[in-house]
């Protein structure tokens, strides 16, 4: 099958790969234009624009594809059977969508309707799901309401951060998307139940400031979640520190506020939270510093019990 691939980090690499062991041949690689990056701020390519280059496939980038005729006038030309869409980072419109053989899919890293949107990884873990998914469904012009064609369950495991739950399901969802193409003849897709329709916004990094007021095990949840980016912070004395890694822990009765330093010992930091449990920072990252153990930053930061973090 004549297919042209859409997608930009590393998550849509599986599928770039697997499309190609199972015998299609990609036409035309659409990514997202070149980035600053760094503190040099030097122009760096997307994964799926390096992985590109390496196999010789032609590339198209452009900065809104929606306004952009000249990408249409491309994809008439090469004539594709089917687009395929993974983590590309753009709303792509109609006249892209329906126009080959067999109109657009996309790899979806949510069980839909559930967690639609931007950002579905992060959202499925903040929110506490035991399970996640995958759906591969046809691409219509609203945000991931098209009919399903294929759907698979993985489960989220319990200290899993969003980059090694991604990782996962990029694999998992290769795999199912390749199969679905095989298949696309004889598939009867089906409508989604868009009143059981949650929402994952694409992540901001003011999302990433702990409120202590919050319960222990939502703050846990929310570490995870946004480890890599845009990760977890908080402030002492002014000072901003990520939390990289701990763990809510339940605690006997305490006049400690939220925020405030209950205990300290080799194992981390316990912070009193909103629901009289606390959080134990077990990893750290000082502002301009390396990352080390919270223990050791206690040693070295003057803290004691009481102190509170804001």
């Amino acid at each position: 099958m004549r297919v042209v691939f859409f997608g930009s980090p590393k998550s849509a690499l599986p599928s770039f790969q697997k499309i190609l062991e199972a015998g299609h041949t990609i036409e035309l690689i659409i990514t997202q234009p070149d980035r600053p990056s760094g503190r040099g701020k030097r122009l760096s390519y997307s994964p799926v624009k390096q992985q590109a280059l390496a196999e010789g496939i032609p590339l198209y980038q452009t900065g809104r594809i929606r306004k952009d005729p000249e990408a249409v006038e491309t994809l008439r030309a090469i004539k594709p059977d089917l687009n395929v869409v993974v983590a590309y980072g753009q709303i792509i419109p109609g006249s892209i969508i329906y126009l080959p053989r067999f109109n657009s899919i996309n790899l979806h890293f949510s069980l839909l309707p559930k967690f639609r949107g931007a950002s579905p990884v992060q959202w499925a873990i903040l929110a506490g799901e035991k399970t996640t998914g995958l759906t591969v469904f046809e691409l219509n012009e609203k945000m991931d309401e098209g009919k399903i064609l294929a759907q698979k369950e993985v489960e989220i495991q319990p200290d899993e951060t969003a980059m090694g739950l991604e990782r996962r399901l990029a694999v998992i969802g290769a795999e199912l998307l390749v199969k679905t193409i095989a298949r696309i003849q004889d598939i009867e897709p089906w409508e989604q139940d868009h009143t059981k329709a949650s929402f994952a916004p694409l992540i901001k990094k003011t999302d990433g400031q702990i409120n202590w007021t919050k319960k222990a095990l939502f703050i846990e949840r929310q570490i995870r979640a946004f480890t890599p980016w845009p990760s977890t912070f908080t402030f002492l004395e002014g000072r901003r520190i990520k939390v990289s890694r701990g763990k809510s822990e339940p605690f006997k009765s305490s006049l400690a506020g939220p925020g405030e330093i209950v205990d300290i010992d080799r194992r981390g930091i316990s912070v009193m939270c909103g629901d009289g449990n606390v959080f134990l920072i077990e990893r750290l990252q000082p502002e301009n510093k390396k990352e080390m153990t919270a223990y050791d930053f206690s040693l070295g930061g003057n803290i004691k019990p009481g102190d509170t973090f804001s």
